[in-house]
């Protein structure tokens, strides 16, 4: 249930509420506006009646949540959520772009692709230290040495670093780095790897893993909201199909069909989402135009030379021609979004 607290709200009224959930063993989460504060107790309706939290001092209403996902849940929340990285607004309307190479290779790589990111006016820089391979002989990263080298990069253009946790044993060090930890497709059901994601105190990336339903991808963001962290995005990134065209299938119906259901802000990731240079741009373009908050987009200033996904990497001219389009693209969204909102208000 949803415990929407009077404005006038004595913090004595709210700590009642509070104690009286944990009491039956609920594990109560606080919201604060400043407008309201709301108090989300996932499955109180157990333990409690509404009409008993209701006749509580300081509540003003009790809202029932029916959906199973009572975090990640369109109805858990005051609004739709925004996740703040690096001055970047991921959700709310704005638009978030988040660019760079697949893995960390050289000092010389990373500052060479982070100085034409950065040229671009995108702002959060996406690089793996520690990589997760099909092959055990493939390109592994380079670990703590390109977590260093991306806090280097950070330092030298200032831009916010985005970079996958693969395990909790060196989760404390990619914490530590990161200004936004990645999720990996396939640590999507990695429970453990989730309820530590759920203590960390930067916002979290989760990835949907590549044979997942819409359902199974909300119930591994409850894994990381159940822990306390409400900084959560999702990002599509393909999925596995009969088609045999492209690396993944592109899933764009999933952006649309889970706005419906949580509060939680979507990227999309066309590159590995497709597996193809010559697809990324234009599935980017029809991400944005389905009501993604944002991609994710590898690039390389020397693709044929990566060492890992290279096929997918854009050029640094194909990069930033990709931005310039996508924010052409989302500033025509909005214009429209104003007209037909002004078009309501005059009964139109």
């Amino acid at each position: 249930m949803l415990i929407l607290m009077r404005p006038d709200a004595e913090s004595g009224e709210v700590e009642s509420v509070l104690t009286q959930l944990r009491e039956r063993g609920i594990r109560p989460q606080v919201t604060r506006t400043e407008d309201a504060t709301c108090i989300l107790a996932p499955d109180a309706s157990k333990a409690l009646r509404a009409d008993q939290i209701g006749a509580m001092a300081g509540v003003l209403k009790v809202v029932p949540i029916s959906s199973p996902f009572k975090l990640a849940s369109l109805d858990g929340a005051l609004g739709r959520t925004v996740v703040e990285v690096n001055g970047v607004r991921i959700g709310g309307g704005d638009l978030a772009l988040v660019g760079g190479p697949c893995g960390v290779e050289s000092r010389e790589q990373l500052f060479t692709v982070a100085r034409y990111v950065a040229d671009a006016g995108v702002k959060l820089l996406r690089a793996g230290a520690f990589k997760p391979r099909t092959s055990p002989y493939a390109f592994q990263g380079l670990g703590l040495e390109g977590l260093r080298l991306l806090a280097e990069a950070r330092k030298e253009f200032g831009l916010g670093i985005v970079t996958e946790a693969l395990d909790v044993e060196t989760f404390d060090a990619v914490e530590e780095t990161a200004d936004m930890v990645q999720i990996g497709a396939r640590n999507m059901q990695n429970f453990a790897l989730l309820r530590r994601a759920g203590r960390c105190a930067k916002p979290v990336m989760l990835k949907r893993g590549p044979s997942a339903t819409l359902e199974e991808w909300l119930y591994a963001a409850e894994y990381i909201l159940g822990e306390g962290n409400r900084q959560v995005v999702l990002c599509e990134r393909g999925i596995r199909t009969w088609s045999d065209h492209a690396r993944n299938t592109l899933d764009l119906s999933v952006v649309p069909a889970a706005k419906a259901l949580t509060h939680l802000p979507i990227l999309v990731d066309p590159s590995h989402g497709t597996g193809r240079r010559d697809l990324v741009v234009p599935m980017a373009r029809a991400a944005i135009a389905a009501g993604a908050d944002g991609v994710l987009v590898e690039t390389h200033c020397n693709p044929e030379k990566a060492l890992s996904d290279g096929p997918q990497a854009l050029l640094p001219s194909d990069f930033a021609q990709m931005v310039q389009q996508l924010e052409g693209i989302h500033r025509l969204l909005r214009q429209a979004k104003g007209a037909l909102g002004g078009m309501a208000l005059h009964g139109l």
